[in-house]
């Protein structure tokens, strides 16, 4: 196939954004696509083979019209736009970056950045209970946030309701000092940081005063009738089976539910069942409750996370290959090595 020179016109703003710091971006589209990418004279000019050339001005295209709506372009929606343009699907980036959740009370929007994303977004939209699956990284908990905070500003509903269990990540944190409050809040750190970051400190401590805004451990949960709320149960992968069960006959009418969870990063003890795991069993084909799964694709963090997250995929599906060929006797080992304690026999 014959070489191609394409010619893209745009502002200079705009291609200073696309370009990146020191030509880092299009260093990677040239990269990634085999072409050439030169600013001459306000303008840019593709050159390469015609496949590749057309699917990198495509790419280009898409950066420009982003760039144009005001969105700094980043190295994630670079890498993110390479990947949609060698799958050759065109305007996706674009009709993805349309869909604004709100704004944070910076200014800044808040904005689905992967198909999965919107997937995740439309599907809240759509269902009463949402569980949003995937890896760190991929805007599970703050996407549903911007939702929850979205409802309850239009009146949708009347309260948001934010809880999670209390489990330490595989340390023993002992007695924490101050009074119960005190000792919940470390647990619950990231659900207060999304909503100073989206609401804003003050509207936050005030809509908080008046009970309008809850966050608290998912042991408070019990025996209560949740009605005419937003509700978003995040780190789900450390609850029980019952835990869940109780968690999910709380709901009220006028509510909707968005549970967060990643089955890769559970605390709890060796032995115990997660409760995600048994929803997603249980209810998959339920009318009104949607299972969403991200992957690594959808990571919109540093590009080394989603590295690190495909290397820990890649990993763990070699490891249950190598088990299932085990003669079945994959389950006597842990993920990464560390061999199981055999119980221990009543009155030893």
């Amino acid at each position: 196939m014959e070489n191609i020179t394409i010619n893209l016109d745009m502002p200079a703003e705009d291609m200073r954004k696309i370009f990146g710091m020191q030509d880092a971006y299009v260093k990677k589209l040239e990269q990634d696509f085999g072409v050439s990418i030169v600013n001459r004279n306000g303008s840019v000019t593709v050159t390469g083979r015609e496949d590749m050339a057309r699917r990198a001005e495509g790419v280009l295209r898409q950066l420009a019209v982003l760039s144009g709506r005001g969105n700094e372009i980043e190295e994630q929606s670079v890498d993110y736009a390479i990947t949609l343009g060698m799958e050759e699907k065109e305007n996706v980036i674009t009709e993805i970056d349309s869909d604004c959740i709100c704004h944070t009370v910076n200014g800044k929007p808040i904005k689905p950045k992967t198909l999965g994303q919107k997937a995740y977004v439309d599907a809240i939209r759509r269902n009463m209970i949402v569980f949003g699956l995937g890896p760190a990284g991929t805007g599970k908990t703050y996407l549903a946030m911007a939702m929850a905070i979205t409802a309850f500003k239009n009146n949708e509903v009347g309260r948001i309701i934010l809880t999670r269990p209390a489990i330490e990540a595989g340390e023993k944190l002992g007695f924490l000092p101050g009074d119960l409050q005190s000792k919940v809040d470390p647990y619950l750190r990231p659900l207060y940081d999304a909503l100073y970051q989206i609401m804003g400190a003050e509207s936050f401590a005030k809509n908080m005063e008046k009970g309008l805004i809850e966050v608290a451990p998912l042991a408070y949960m019990r025996g209560r009738t949740l009605d005419n709320a937003y509700i978003i149960l995040d780190e789900a992968q450390n609850t029980t089976p019952a835990q869940m069960k109780m968690f999910l006959t709380r709901i009220g009418f006028g509510s909707k539910v968005v549970v967060t969870g990643d089955a890769s990063q559970k605390d709890l003890p060796a032995g115990t069942s997660s409760g995600l795991d048994v929803a997603a069993r249980v209810l998959g084909n339920i009318e009104d409750i949607a299972f969403c799964r991200l992957t690594s694709k959808d990571v919109v963090r540093h590009p080394l996370v989603q590295r690190i997250v495909k290397a820990y995929e890649d990993y763990e599906a070699k490891e249950s290959a190598a088990g299932k060929a085990g003669n079945g006797r994959s389950g006597s080992r842990e993920r990464y090595g560390r061999k199981n304690e055999a119980p221990r026999r009543a009155g030893r």
